[in-house]
């Protein structure tokens, strides 16, 4: 839960030349119990294009869905992420490196509770897992980078195409990025609260 709320205040604002060189800080203590702004940011980091996690580099544990909600025609290598948002996981309590007793989200064993812009998320990032598994000669295991790559494509060069001819995918993206969008507009005020940024 941490990594992802460090994942999505560095990329939820838009680098400008204005604020290319901003520097991040170490934040005030707010954000540690304000889950809705961790639910968030988890579910940004989960959908986002800089999300590089990859089947091919170890299991992957960020499919933010069951088998059952996509599709899927094989058991997936991991449920752990839906088994984290729905309160599954026996974890144990521990004490923040710097203050004794502090606890984060992610050390909860609770179902997480997700904003109205998260949901919108979700929904948009299921309608493309599914269409996904729809397809032929699929990894069962694909993370969101590896869905990208599998209608995208690569150039000669090595480099993921930016566009796809697939129009249902390109449409379905599309969607999931709006409400990526409007979730980040939501994250960025939160983001100088707490002061992982000073505006």
């Amino acid at each position: 839960m941490i990594g992802s709320i460090y994942f999505a205040v560095r990329h939820c604002i838009d680098s400008t030349w204005l604020n290319d060189r901003d520097q991040f800080l170490f934040p005030k203590d707010g954000w540690q119990t304000d889950s809705e702004f961790q639910n968030d940011c988890l579910t940004f980091a989960l959908f986002h294009g800089q999300n590089r996690i990859s089947s091919s580099e170890g299991v992957n544990h960020w499919i933010p869905f069951t088998e059952a909600e996509v599709y899927a025609k094989e058991k997936f290598g991991s449920n752990f992420m839906t088994d984290y948002i729905k309160g599954k996981l026996k974890v144990e309590q521990k004490n923040s490196l710097f203050k004794e007793n502090v606890t984060f989200g992610v050390y909860k064993n609770e179902v997480l509770e997700f904003s109205d812009e998260a949901k919108c998320v979700f929904v948009a990032g299921r309608e493309l897992w599914k269409y996904y598994h729809s397809q032929k000669d699929i990894n069962v295991n694909a993370s969101f980078y590896e869905i990208r790559e599998h209608f995208q494509g690569r150039s000669a060069k090595g480099i993921m195409n930016s566009k796809s001819n697939d129009e249902n995918y390109t449409s379905l993206l599309a969607e999931l990025k709006d409400k990526l969008n409007i979730i980040a507009e939501k994250i960025t005020p939160k983001v100088y609260k707490y002061e992982f940024l000073k505006s």
